[in-house]
């Protein structure tokens, strides 16, 4: 069964040229590499067209597909041969956009735990941002082009990520047909100008990514939906508050202090309970003072499940997966890890938080109650991918002992925030 390649472009003004209309090219492709066909479209001299390119491999085929494109002196777009890289048509270096399909097809979107990712949130682009916050849009997009074949280096959720694949990989190797795998997005306004860049530190990197969202300067928050999004991540706080009002889970990213290895083999997920895992009212009526309460905590109200919090759902994603695991005996060996970290008392706080998991039917493999004792030293120990808290605070006290955080700015937590200077401050692009 042929399957289809579909190509869009957009130039100044949304199109191929600076007035033609929209244009789509679809061309079949068979399963076999070595029946790839020559693509051709006139594009203009003047700047590279958006160009969105997907691997495809027909249903049950056991071949991979690789394209390769490239531009031809009369700004004309080719394809090569897969295996000995002849081009159809003359041209000048071929440039490798997508990489070598894996066995086995990705999975369906409906199925998957979708996770969108920005470009600054995966990659570390703050010296890059600075030249479009000083030098405008037009500098920003010709240096990368100029540098499309500069890798860029990992930013804070790149270990998450590579953590998210290694879990994808391992889950395949017990259940080859495995559809309830994490499928991850890049999620960027960046100018598609920039993908190119993009797809070869991808590549480079050996990151599992398919699906790209490129906006060309425009919010990409309301596309979260269209792509079945189940977190956010990104470096830009605005956008985060941006997809929580439209009720997906996300966080900012930040960058810890030192630079900490990370374990390659276990993904590990930590959460601060208040406002994350649990609703906000949790913390709020432990904070609000009663006049008439007692120092003696209501013997029923340990029995009374929390209310969920906007992370509720990815923790439940996360045991999902592990049962897997633990259906094939391999508790001990799971590749997932997670962590409830609180600064609450277990005297005061501890069975109810507890309780209220058993209700859920989730599990938490481990959780450290620290009655106000500093997180930073239980995290250094830890070492998660990524911990996700509420609290600026803890962010700041948390990165000099190099942890990356995960800030999710609901709007309990967004009052007390003042000023996000301190950590690596947002820019237009992510």
């Amino acid at each position: 069964m042929p399957s289809a390649l579909v190509l869009g472009g957009g130039g100044r003004r949304g199109a191929w040229g600076q007035d033609a209309p929209l244009t789509q090219f679809i061309t079949p492709i068979s399963s076999s590499p070595s029946a790839a066909q020559s693509l051709y479209s006139p594009l203009p001299q003047r700047s590279c067209p958006l160009l969105l390119c997907l691997p495809f491999r027909a249903l049950g085929s056991q071949n991979s597909l690789q394209l390769h494109l490239y531009l031809q002196p009369q700004g004309c777009l080719g394809t090569s041969h897969p295996r000995d890289g002849r081009a159809h048509s003359p041209g000048i270096r071929t440039k490798t956009l997508m990489r070598t399909f894996p066995t086995g097809l990705p999975p369906k979107p409906k199925n998957a735990i979708t996770v969108a990712v920005s470009s600054r949130a995966l990659f570390n682009m703050v010296e890059d941002s600075k030249i479009f916050e000083n030098e405008g849009l037009e500098k920003y997009m010709e240096y990368q082009i100029n540098n499309e074949n500069v890798i860029l280096s990992p930013g804070p959720a790149f270990g998450f990520v590579k953590a998210l694949q290694n879990v994808n990989a391992r889950l395949r190797s017990l259940y080859p047909n495995e559809q309830d795998l994490f499928d991850i997005v890049l999620m960027t306004n960046n100018h598609a100008q920039v993908g190119v860049r993009l797809i070869n530190s991808i590549n480079h990197h050996g990151l599992l990514i398919d699906r790209f969202c490129l906006t060309g300067g425009e919010s990409p928050i309301g596309y979260l939906k269209a792509y079945l999004t189940n977190l956010y991540l990104s470096a830009d706080s605005d956008k985060v508050q941006e997809a929580i009002e439209e009720g997906i889970a996300a966080a900012t990213m930040y960058l810890g202090n030192k630079d900490l290895p990370f374990s390659d083999t276990q993904l590990r997920v930590a959460f601060d309970g208040d406002a994350l895992l649990f609703s906000d009212d949790f913390e709020q009526n432990v904070n609000t003072p009663e006049p008439n309460k007692t120092s003696q905590q209501d013997p029923f109200s340990k029995d009374k499940p929390l209310a969920q919090g906007p992370l509720k759902q990815f923790l439940e994603d996360l045991g999902r997966l592990q049962k897997k695991f633990y259906t094939k005996n391999e508790r001990l060996l799971c590749p997932i890890r997670t962590y409830l970290i609180t600064a609450r008392s277990a005297a005061t706080s501890g069975a109810r938080v507890l309780k209220t998991l058993h209700a859920w039917g989730l599990e938490i493999d481990e959780a450290l109650f620290l009655a106000g004792a500093p997180k930073g030293p239980i995290l250094a120990k830890i070492r998660p991918h990524i911990f996700f808290d509420d609290n600026m605070f803890h962010t700041k006290e948390v990165q000099k002992f190099g942890t990356i955080i995960a800030s999710v700015p609901f709007l309990s937590s967004l009052r007390a925030i003042t000023s996000h200077s301190d950590c690596c401050p947002a820019t237009r692009f992510q």
